[in-house]
């Protein structure tokens, strides 16, 4: 439908060929160890709630079916996570069509155009405001998924400053992913786990603030490092294809007569829509009686919001709406992309192995040191990130079992452990949906993110270690 014939969010195939590929070996794997793993199940209370502070050998299962292992994608939508996965997949297609028509009507082209002319001389300055704008999003609410609806308006601002698509990936995904692992008010990390084991997030919040302090310069570094060899060598970037698209739709909208349309109105109009969706993700996610809402709202806001400013800005409707059309069109391999990422949780699930691997905290941390527990307790809740992305599933499965048992660590601590070990991950493993949907939509194959980032996340490690250990130190 545009003069290009590229939309927006446009995923290559080779990109797709490689995800699903990974993907698919993921789940092969975990087929094969729900035949390899012993096989358990958590009690059950009276009410018919989950007691996970039981656990029950069941030597009488057998992995999962094969076939519904093969199925899994499809069927993990029927499963107790199949409404999330669906709000989330609805979420990303609404997203996509209402940035669609945006770009097409030259929204994007518009903002970001006064923007990049009131920084060009502070590019630098810009970023880090931005990268720090979202770690403080990440930190302080917990968000991240919400993260994609304004991550393609940064990416675009950063083609137009004469930087690539994948920084704007480091100032916002990443900026967020970090914030949320350094975490001082998470309500999905720090306050859930807090509430379940029973001690007040508030306590030695100071030491979480140093973290969080610590945490924003390695963030700062890794992007001015990737800068530099940018500046030296642009052929450097990650996303040179992409980014050829990215300046053709900011240089010419596609709507027939664009001359027609007041530039003005445009920038005005999504001003206002993007304001909106702004305060609409921080309200929703500061209130707790609306907190587990915000995407519901959030697809509900994109859906008419997005078709309504489209012919506030253009006055056609029906270019609006074919626009949206292409957009919804262009996420559906992301959607596959969350149906296979969520069915290893799903094959762990119906194999009845992960409460087995639940339940050797409590086996491995007996006779250890308090740093030796400390690890332990990280390294399995790393292993339980790669299958189970939601915070708060984690949260209810990993810190119920842990209010009770004494492994000679303070509450408080076992909160951080979780935080460190929940939140990093969501920008390194491959079964983060929101990782993968964003590296695809500027074309970046996983492979690629993983040798670009390694020497972040090394670092990154070590200094969780010294935290964790300086913590356990001075009685964190």
């Amino acid at each position: 439908m545009n003069k290009s014939g590229k939309r927006l969010i446009n995923i290559s195939q080779k990109t797709f060929i490689q995800v699903i590929i990974l993907l698919a070996v993921l789940m092969a794997v975990a087929i094969i160890l729900t035949y390899i793993v012993p096989k358990g199940e958590f009690g059950t209370r009276a009410d018919g709630s989950v007691d996970y502070l039981t656990y029950i050998t069941r030597d009488d299962l057998s992995g999962i079916p094969i076939a519904q292992g093969i199925f899994a994608p499809v069927l993990v939508f029927f499963s107790d996570d199949g409404l999330t996965l669906l709000m989330l997949s609805l979420f990303l297609m609404v997203i996509s069509a209402a940035f669609q028509v945006m770009n097409d009507v030259g929204g994007i082209r518009a903002l970001i155009g006064a923007v990049s002319d009131r920084f060009r001389n502070r590019r630098m300055l810009l970023l880090v405001l931005i990268s720090f704008l979202f770690y403080c999003f990440g930190s302080f609410l917990g968000l991240f998924e919400e993260m994609l609806t304004m991550f393609p308006i940064v990416a675009s601002l950063c083609v137009l400053i004469g930087f690539d698509s994948f920084t704007g990936f480091i100032c916002t995904i990443l900026s967020c992913g970090f914030g949320f692992a350094s975490a001082v008010t998470n309500p999905f990390t720090v306050l859930l786990a807090s509430g379940i084991i029973g001690v007040n997030p508030m306590t030695n919040i100071w030491f979480r603030i140093v973290i969080f302090i610590c945490m924003f310069p390695l963030l700062i570094v890794f992007l001015f490092l990737y800068l530099r060899r940018l500046e030296k060598d642009p052929s450097a970037s990650l996303t040179n294809k992409h980014d050829e698209t990215l300046r053709i739709s900011a240089e010419e909208s596609v709507l027939p007569d664009v001359e027609a349309v007041s530039g003005k109105r445009v920038r005005t109009v999504y001003t206002v829509f993007l304001l909106g969706a702004l305060a609409l993700i921080i309200i929703s996610s500061m209130l707790e009686a609306t907190r587990s809402y915000s995407v519901v709202f959030l697809i509900v806001y994109f859906l008419f919001g997005g078709i309504a400013a489209g012919i506030a800005a253009t006055g056609k409707a029906h270019f609006v709406l074919k626009s949206f059309l292409s957009g919804l069109l262009s996420v559906l391999p992301t959607i596959v992309f969350i149906a296979m990422a969520a069915s290893i949780k799903f094959i762990f699930d119906r194999g009845a192995i992960l409460p087995t691997i639940v339940h050797q905290i409590n086996v491995l941390a007996q006779g250890r040191s308090p740093f030796g527990i400390a690890l332990i307790i990280y390294f399995i809740v790393l292993i339980l990130e790669f299958f189970i992305s939601s915070s708060s599933a984690k949260a209810i499965l990993v810190m119920g079992l842990l209010a009770v048992v004494n492994v000679g660590l303070s509450k408080s601590m076992m909160v951080l452990l979780y935080t460190f070990a929940d939140g990093y991950t969501n920008v390194l493993f491959p079964t983060s949906p929101v990782l993968l949907i964003s590296l695809s939509m500027i074309e970046v194959d996983y492979i690629k993110w993983i040798r670009k980032s390694l020497p972040l996340f090394a670092v990154n490690f070590i200094m969780v270690i010294l935290f964790i250990g300086l913590g356990i130190i001075i009685g964190y």
